[in-house]
């Protein structure tokens, strides 16, 4: 269907506009959640919590493949192809993509961009390989954050591995490598629930040009508010809140659009 003036209009607007995310991260079959990247524990089916999110208002879904390396890919191209039959929002996918290839897949799949981490480290040129053939709005670079002393550095395998590599030096490079967004994670801060870095997220909106989604440690409504006032993220992506039934979706969006938040409309 054609745009209409009307609709090109709210269309424009609604890029401007606050987006709030559910990740969902994927070990197997099935959702889990750890606090920092550790313990995980099971949650659920993953195509029935992103069609659950999906309905309630989400405006995208991140899956993230915790242990790509250790089951076959044909597993999470299994869920993104259900997902995308069902879900009619940008779906991202995350996890153990190490080649243009391993992308292709992801898009043939379902998926609407890929995020990645390890092999954006270690290899750099993927991101602007993977840009060139996509397009930068398909590539996200996710970025796991640690603190040290009185900075960050980047981690990678899920928490586990340091690299060396300091935040700020790292997403100051991100936009001429060809990405088209990050997300920044506290490996510190996730799964806890007790609020978002603050001074992490701060920091790297200083230094980084690209739309920024904010991740790790949401606890309330307040906590998501606060990042957004105070950080000016374009996104936040929301995993244990949301699995425990603290945070619901559409009661998220109307009690920040009260407060005077511009919240994308899901349509």
């Amino acid at each position: 269907m054609a745009f209409t003036s009307f609709s090109l209009a709210k269309w424009f607007s609604n890029l401007s506009c606050k987006r709030i995310i559910a990740r969902l991260d994927i070990k197997g079959e099935n959702v889990i959640k750890g606090i920092q990247m550790e313990g995980l524990r099971v949650i659920g089916d993953p195509n029935i919590l992103a069609k659950k999110y999906y309905e309630a208002g989400a405006d995208e879904i991140i899956f993230i493949d915790t242990v790509a390396s250790l089951y076959r890919r044909e597993n999470i191209q299994r869920i993104i192809k259900k997902a995308s039959e069902n879900v009619f929002i940008p779906i991202t996918v995350g996890g153990g993509i190490r080649s243009l290839e391993n992308a292709s897949q992801l898009f043939s799949s379902g998926a609407d961009k890929v995020a990645i981490n390890s092999a954006a480290v270690t290899n750099p040129r993927l991101i602007t390989e993977i840009a060139r053939y996509f397009g930068s709005q398909s590539v996200v670079v996710s970025v796991e954050a640690k603190q040290i002393e009185q900075t960050w550095e980047v981690y990678t395998n899920n928490g586990r591995e340091p690299t060396g590599i300091m935040v700020g030096d790292w997403v100051e490079e991100l936009a001429a490598l060809g990405a088209g967004e990050v997300i920044l994670s506290s490996v510190d801060r996730d799964g806890t629930k007790k609020g978002m870095d603050i001074e992490l997220l701060r920091y790297v909106r200083e230094r980084c040009q690209l739309p920024i989604i904010a991740a790790s440690g949401v606890g309330s409504m307040q906590d998501i508010y606060e990042v957004f006032t105070n950080c000016n993220p374009d996104a936040v992506a929301i995993g244990s809140a949301f699995h425990s039934g603290v945070i619901e979706v559409g009661t998220l969006k109307n009690e920040l659009r009260e407060l005077g938040l511009e919240i994308r409309n899901q349509n």
